[in-house]
């Protein structure tokens, strides 16, 4: 295990990449199992759930080859085995994208039940739901084992509008016999990216960005050479990085179209950025001051799904939140323990009262003084690492491993901006 040192109180300046959206390579690795032929994927992430995933797909029979920096050919001839493997599986929420697949393709299934963040309860019944609908048995048994001798289109209405449960019903569709009919589809962009990657493999898919899909379904899919879009939760996270630190940072090769939702969450904080084409500057002259709603009312910030505010976002702000001068609320609404780390940035000097498992008051600024963190989950992590660059003297950040399965290379590429963060053992 590894930890983060960081010295904080410093500004930075310099230019950094965004890499491949995180969210899109997990369903899109998991889609290569749809084809018997070769699938290109650009712009992986290196992270740990990638390599999971790419784990996963080989112990199904799948090769593997590095094709270039964030490139991966992928070819599976045929499925070896129908359990997906039970550590890879504890280690990600994401190994039930292969449901769909592995259904689609080889008519069963069994999958351990998934890992992943603690942020609080995370469904998988709108999984089945679908799933179900499209002629699928399930069984539980310890494990969930899937099964099906054919899938026939349907007429599904998700009962939430779940990213995972979206993809699944997706992958299975496509290679279902008939016409399915997906409403209260998720939409995000990492959605869209999938939607996109199966339509290059010759799948048919109308509606691609709202939340009722058409889908027809096709008899066999082919390879592809598909790249994947820009991780906007990690540039939003830059975004945040510039602001609480009072940096000046360049960010390039982003998909700022997917950040709308987002520059209207930040204006409230008085966060403005610079677009030019697929680069974004975030100017160090930012007002950091709360704009209030009409007749100077608290403003809120909550989440929402797409095109609403990324809750994968609200760790950040909220961090960023208690750099700003005024009063904010900060509303997670989709999941019950992700604002239970507020509680170390309190320890750290920030001003915020907890209401309840959805709702903080912040008030700033704050004088921020470094502490000793562990890191809950993927984006609580990142916030931790912003609130300690943000903060006076020495912080330890424990538990890093979660920060790093959605975080490519983040100390090389925050040091190259001038943070002074090491990655050591922990003792």
């Amino acid at each position: 295990m590894h930890e983060y040192v960081i010295q904080g109180g410093r500004s930075l300046s310099g230019t950094i990449n965004a890499s491949g959206n995180k969210n899109a390579a997990l369903p899109c690795i998991a889609a290569a199992l749809l084809t018997d032929e070769p699938v290109i994927l650009r712009n992986i992430p290196a992270i740990e759930d990638v390599q999971v995933m790419l784990d996963i797909y080989k112990a199904l029979g799948g090769t593997v080859e590095t094709s270039g920096p964030n490139t991966y050919r992928l070819k599976l001839t045929t499925i070896s085995r129908d359990e997906i493997p039970t550590a890879q599986a504890k280690k990600i929420r994401a190994s039930i994208l292969f449901a769909g697949p592995m259904l689609a393709r080889n008519g069963r299934v069994v999958l351990p039940p998934p890992g992943g963040d603690v942020i609080g309860r995370r469904r998988l019944d709108t999984h089945f739901l679908a799933l179900t609908e499209l002629g699928a048995q399930v069984e539980i048994n310890g494990s969930f084992v899937f099964s099906a001798t054919h899938l026939q289109g349907a007429d599904i209405f998700l009962d939430e509008a779940s990213v995972t449960a979206t993809e699944n019903a997706i992958m299975a569709a496509v290679l279902a016999q008939g016409r399915t009919i997906l409403t209260n589809a998720a939409s995000e962009p990492h959605v869209q990216d999938l939607c996109r990657m199966l339509v290059s493999m010759g799948a048919r898919i109308a509606g691609i960005g709202s939340n009722v899909l058409i889908i027809d379904g096709v008899d066999r899919l082919s390879g592809t050479d598909f790249a994947i879009g820009a991780d906007f939760m990690e540039v939003g996270s830059f975004i945040g990085l510039a602001a609480a630190t009072r940096s000046e940072l360049t960010i390039t090769d982003t998909r700022p179209e997917d950040l709308r939702p987002a520059k209207i969450a930040f204006g409230k904080l008085g966060i403005q950025w610079e677009v030019d084409g697929t680069t974004i500057h975030v100017s160090k002259h930012q007002s950091l001051k709360v704009n209030t709603d009409l007749g100077g009312m608290i403003p809120k910030i909550d989440d929402a799904p797409w095109p609403g505010f990324p809750p994968d976002l609200t760790s950040i702000i909220t961090v960023v939140a208690t750099q700003v001068e005024g009063t904010v609320l900060i509303h997670e609404k989709m999941f019950e323990s992700r604002m239970f780390f507020v509680d170390k940035l309190i320890g750290m000097g920030a001003r915020i009262v907890l209401c309840d498992p959805h709702r903080a008051v912040v008030t700033g600024p704050s004088r921020l003084t470094g502490s000793e963190l562990t890191s809950p989950d993927v984006r609580a992590g990142m916030a931790m690492v912003i609130a300690a660059l943000a903060a006076e003297g020495k912080s330890l950040i424990r538990n890093v491993y979660q920060i790093e399965r959605g975080y490519e290379h983040l100390v090389d590429r925050l040091s190259a901006l001038g943070a002074n963060i090491k990655r050591t053992q922990e003792c």
